[in-house]
């Protein structure tokens, strides 16, 4: 496909700020430059997800090359694989209907069930991508998911262990707010980057993030852990009372991510916030065209390219 190819030769130069006009190399050369350097990922979706496709525009506007919406039942027949992506994302929803809790059946089923072509488990599946150094988005109800699988926090590489979970709101009731977040700056996360805070709205029954003790709740702490707490407006200040933290989370714990920083899990949603239009206020006051929720996904894409092109 030389159109496509060449279309995809010309981004290349530009983003590394170098001219294409004039340059002359072969198809299957330039093929190859490219495609090392492309950024593939996956949205995992069924049983009761329903925002896989504003993630998979969010990924888009990020920069990703290959954007594929996957129902995990491909993946359980073996039609698809998480092997062949750079960056998974487990977009918000209700797993199940939330029976048993939220995402708690869709953790089981990962746990339990195998891949029909191979007869492996499909969480080993989702070990070995992690292993492998990839990159993986919880939000909302993929954060629940990521937590009750084991996969965050994730002390000492614990894949495998719950430490915490994900509970009902303090509140008694859903919640379906805007709030201002705080990113710590000495944390690990590599999707929050130059950020110092982000505004973004939650959609949840079961937000407040409950860890198993306060010994749990130290070691994130300690090691950089937690990404996002709920605060006020100037994301200065963090705020444990309500509405500011709208679940009643522990120590105001909006997000964490693992100790390397390559898994990364949320309950607020930044796939809602990608144009100034999605922007509660934005016939109020002036609001910047790009939504705050697209440097997540900028910033997780230009990591796996970087790495890539390094290989």
């Amino acid at each position: 496909m030389p159109g496509r190819s060449r279309w995809h030769f010309k981004k290349y130069f530009q983003r590394k700020g170098q001219p294409s006009k004039g340059r002359r190399f072969s198809w299957p050369l330039e093929n190859g430059l490219i495609m090392k350097s492309y950024v593939r990922s996956i949205i995992l979706t069924g049983y009761g997800t329903n925002c896989e496709m504003e993630t998979a525009h969010a990924c888009r506007l990020g920069g990703s090359d290959v954007v594929d919406i996957v129902h995990i039942s491909e993946l359980l027949c073996g039609s698809r694989r998480l092997d062949d992506y750079d960056f998974l994302n487990l977009p918000g929803g209700f797993l199940d209907g939330d029976d048993l809790g939220a995402a708690k059946a869709g953790a089981n089923r990962i746990i339990h069930a195998t891949v029909k072509s191979t007869g492996e488990r499909l969480l080993d599946q989702f070990l070995r991508f992690i292993r492998r150094g990839k990159l993986v988005l919880g939000v909302c109800n993929g954060f629940q998911l990521m937590v009750k699988l084991g996969l965050l926090p994730a002390f000492d590489g614990d894949y495998t262990r719950q430490w915490a979970t994900l509970t009902y709101n303090e509140s008694g009731r859903f919640e379906d707010r805007w709030v201002y977040l705080k990113i710590n700056p000495d944390s690990h996360c590599l999707f929050t980057r130059g950020m110092k805070g982000i505004y973004l709205p939650v959609r949840h029954g079961e937000g407040k993030f409950l860890p198993a003790d306060g010994i749990v709740m130290e070691r994130l702490h300690g090691r950089g852990q937690v990404v996002m707490q709920y605060s006020d407006r100037e994301y200065e200040n963090i705020i444990s009372s309500y509405p500011e933290n709208p679940n009643g989370s522990v120590d105001s714990v909006a997000g964490i991510c693992n100790e390397t920083g390559r898994l990364f899990g949320l309950m607020p949603h930044p796939e809602a916030y990608l144009n100034r239009v999605k922007h509660p206020r934005w016939t109020r006051e002036p609001v910047p065209e790009e939504g705050m929720g697209v440097k997540l996904f900028s910033n997780a894409v230009e990591f796996i390219r970087r790495e890539k092109q390094a290989e």
